[in-house]
C-alpha cells in the first residue's frame, strides 16, 4: 500500500471515490462543475487530499482542510471526505491514511465532525478528545 497526497493530475482516480462516497452517504451525485470547483481547491492549496494506492488504483482517500486554532494556537486540520472502498475495509488501511494524512498535513490538531453512528469509527481511528458538538451555519 502506497500512501500520498493527491493532486490534481490523479483528481479523475479521487473523483471516482468522490462519487462513490456520496452515493454511500446518500447525497447527489456531484457535476462537472463541483469536479471543477474541486481542481481549483486543490490547486490553490484549500484543501489537501490525501490516498492509499494499490498500485494504479486509489483506493482510499481523506481530506484535510488547515485553518488557524486557538486550541493549541497551531494551525489546525478538519477532517472530511473519509472514503475506502468497501473491499479493503477492516485491515488497517483507514488507520494508516488517517495517520499519515495528519503527518502531512503539518497541522497541531485535528478535527472531524461526523454523525453519530461514525463516533465509535473516528475514535478507534484516533479522534479521542471530545471538544462538544460541531455545528454548521446555514
Amino acid at each position: 500500500m502506497e500512501y500520498s497526497r493527491i493532486g490534481t493530475s490523479q483528481l479523475d482516480a479521487l473523483w471516482e471515490l468522490q462519487k462513490l462516497y456520496k452515493a454511500e452517504i446518500g447525497e447527489d451525485e456531484p457535476d462537472a462543475g463541483k469536479k471543477a470547483l474541486l481542481a481549483k481547491a486543490i490547486d490553490e492549496n484549500a484543501i489537501y487530499f490525501f490516498g492509499a494506492w494499490e498500485g494504479a488504483v486509489l483506493i482510499g482517500c481523506c481530506s484535510v482542510t488547515v485553518g488557524f486554532s486557538t486550541f493549541n494556537y497551531k494551525p489546525s486540520g478538519v477532517f472530511e471526505d473519509f472514503y475506502i472502498r468497501p473491499e479493503h475495509r477492516h485491515k488497517g488501511l483507514a488507520r494508516q491514511l488517517v495517520q499519515y494524512a495528519y503527518r502531512e498535513s503539518g497541522v497541531g490538531s485535528l478535527t472531524v465532525g461526523c454523525a453519530d453512528c461514525d463516533v465509535q469509527m473516528y475514535r478507534s481511528l484516533g479522534f479521542s478528545i471530545a471538544l462538544g458538538n460541531l455545528l454548521a451555519f446555514e
